[in-house]
């Protein structure tokens, strides 16, 4: 199958922007492709289609579905939910696996597929690498004949049962939570965080205030939940006296805090903040990407937990999850995975986690993250230039001399004795080179100079 030229198809899923990479017909090929894959790898023939606001769903989602059916697959037509909200169902209801139809961080004018297992995850490293390397061989789906198509039917329903499965987990004790009388200024970007969010809240007893709860795909703000773009949510977190504020991306599988003050915290913390939970309760390994806070192993520490980390992706996290029989994990972008619902990413469980931790502890969001160690994390990006990164990382290495070096996800450097790390990767849902640096607040202009030093190397070579 020949890929549109500037397509992304990765670990990650396949994006590209609507009209230009991504068009129903690729959707249909790339589906088609999809539902032949998991045929021949005996998961079956029943899978799901779901899909989050972006204007492009609708039709992406049926064009989506089509190819499945011309494969012979059965459908089960989910609509307009959360990526976690379908991957539970796939979990729940042994199914085959699914579509989710979703750019989740990109912008407006991206959209995805994001291809999910039998297991309610998204595919593993080597699964999406097998599926990926079949479409590059030229393998060509295996249609059906005239009267063998798939059927499909919709499924209401499956948001009240994430919402039950939440309720239901022994970490989340509702009346405890209800008790605290919470007010909760949420920002769900118009996507589809409004179909789940307010009803979760509420049913914990939580007042709730909010923006952007409307489903509809236009966007209020640039789609990542990160501190730059939540200055909205901070000014209705303090025009409505609220605990706290909690916003989401388009698909909701990345949860982000503002404190009582309205000022973001870092989506790390979420993170974090879950760890803290988790293992408090049922202590046991832990599991992050290598561009995640020291927040995150600080709370490991402080409860004796071991603590890894994988390379960015949620299938690498999934994976090393599964490996080292982690509790609890994710990534330090807010995405928080806890094995006893599902492996994966899963923004209203976050919030659920969030809101028993402070019930609790008495205490404020602001309070607590006090508590952490003073970190500042910086993140940039610029476009990916067209050369052998692996010669830019190799002059990185030399100009910051003196750190531990990991190679396994682009270029990690950590100086542990100064609280430091930069980590330099070709993003897999972008065009962009990503640079992330962190180390203690007080040395915010030597975190901001590992970042600039980083980048004029990669001026250098383009």
């Amino acid at each position: 199958m020949e890929f549109p030229k500037d397509l992304i198809v990765s670990v990650s899923g396949i994006r590209g922007r609507v009209g230009i990479d991504l068009t129903p017909d690729v959707v249909a090929g790339f589906a088609s492709a999809f539902g032949s894959y998991v045929r021949e790898r005996g998961w079956g023939s029943d899978l799901i289609i779901a899909r989050d606001s972006r204007p492009s769903g609708p039709a992406f989602a049926a064009a989506a579905a089509a190819g499945l059916r011309a494969v012979g697959c059965r459908v089960s037509d989910l609509g307009l939910v959360p990526t976690p909200t379908a991957l539970l169902h796939i979990e729940d209801r042994h199914l085959s696996g699914g579509i989710v139809v979703t750019a989740s961080h990109n912008p407006k004018e991206w959209n995805a597929l994001k291809l999910a297992s039998p297991e309610g995850a998204f595919l593993t490293p080597d699964e999406g690498s097998a599926f990926i390397a079949g479409l590059q061989g030229g393998r060509a789906p295996d249609y059906n004949g005239w009267g063998d198509f798939g059927e499909i039917e919709d499924v209401p329903g499956t948001v009240d049962r994430h919402i039950a499965r939440i309720r239901e987990l022994d970490l989340i004790d509702p009346d405890a939570i209800a008790a605290r009388r919470f007010k909760v200024a949420i920002d769900c970007i118009r996507g589809a965080g409004g179909v789940i969010l307010p009803g979760l809240l509420e049913g914990l007893g939580c007042e709730v205030v909010g923006i952007g709860l409307e489903a509809d795909g236009r966007f209020n703000r640039e789609p990542e939940p990160i501190p730059q773009n939540l200055g909205e949510l901070g000014d209705l977190v303090r025009r409505e006296k609220a605990d706290l504020g909690m916003a989401v991306d388009p698909d909701v599988d990345r949860l982000a805090l503002v404190d009582g003050d309205g000022l973001p915290i870092g989506e790390d913390y979420t993170l974090a903040l879950a760890v803290q939970l988790t293992i408090s309760r049922s202590p046991g390994p832990v599991v992050a990407n290598l561009s995640t806070s020291q927040v995150v192993e600080e709370a490991c520490r402080r409860a004796g937990a071991d603590y890894y980390q994988s390379p960015v992706g949620e299938a690498n996290v999934v994976a090393a999850m599964r490996e080292r029989q982690a509790v609890v994990g994710g990534e330090g972008n807010g995405g928080v995975i806890l094995p006893a619902l599902h492996f994966t990413r899963d923004a209203p469980l976050a919030a659920a986690l969030t809101l028993q931790l402070l019930a609790e502890t008495d205490g404020s969001l602001g309070e607590i993250v006090a508590g952490y160690p003073q970190l500042r994390i910086i993140k940039d990006r610029v476009a990916r230039p067209e050369v052998e990164l692996s010669q830019v990382f190799s002059e990185i290495v030399e100009t910051l001399s003196g750190a531990a070096v990991d190679r396994h996800d682009g270029l990690h450097l950590r100086w542990p004795d100064r609280e430091m790390w930069l980590h330099v990767r070709s993003s897999g849902t972008e065009p962009i080179l990503r640079f992330i640096a962190e180390g203690p607040s007080s040395e915010l202009s030597e975190i901001h100079r590992l970042i600039e030093v980083a980048k004029k190397v990669v001026e250098r070579r383009t």
